[in-house]
C-alpha cells in the first residue's frame, strides 16, 4: 500500500579520519562546495556541503566489520508531513534516539533525522530530474 506521505534525502552524515581529503575530493571531483562549518574552514569539526554531505571529523574513527553500520553517522530526511511520517515509523518498532523524537534508529542500526520541509519544498525537489540525458 502506498503511503500518503513523500520525502528526499536532505544529506548524508559520515565520519571520517581525514576531514580535509574528503572536502578537497568532494569539492575537485564532484564540484560541491561549502554550505556550512562547524569549526573554521582551516580546522573543521563538521563541514556540510551543497549537495548533500555532511563530514564529521573523528580521527581516531575505525570502522566496525562489514556487518554494522560502517562509517555512515546518519541520513537526514525531509519530509512534507513530519507528524506523519513520526505516526507511521511507529508501526516498525523503529526506537527513538536521544537528540530528539524526530531521529529514529532503524532495526539494523541506521539512524535518520526526519526534518520538516517548507510547504512544497518536496514536492519541488522530487519534480527535479538531476540526470542528464
Amino acid at each position: 500500500m502506498p503511503s500518503s506521505t513523500s520525502s528526499y534525502v536532505e544529506h548524508v552524515a559520515i565520519r571520517v579520519r581525514d576531514i580535509h581529503w574528503h572536502i578537497r575530493f568532494f569539492s575537485e571531483v564532484l564540484g560541491h562546495t561549502l554550505r556550512e562549518v562547524d569549526g573554521t574552514p582551516d580546522n573543521p569539526r563538521q563541514y556540510w556541503t551543497l549537495g548533500g554531505m555532511q563530514f564529521m571529523a573523528t580521527p581516531d574513527f575505525a570502522a566496525p566489520p562489514s556487518n554494522d553500520a560502517g562509517w555512515l553517522a546518519h541520513l537526514g530526511i525531509m519530509v512534507d508531513d513530519l507528524e506523519a511520517a513520526l505516526t507511521a515509523a511507529q508501526a516498525f518498532g523503529v526506537k527513538a534516539l536521544p537528540q530528539g523524537r524526530n531521529w529514529l534508529q532503524l532495526p539494523d542500526g541506521l539512524a535518520i533525522e526526519l526534518m520538516q520541509a517548507s510547504p512544497g519544498a518536496v514536492r519541488q525537489a522530487l519534480a527535479v530530474n538531476p540526470r542528464a540525458l
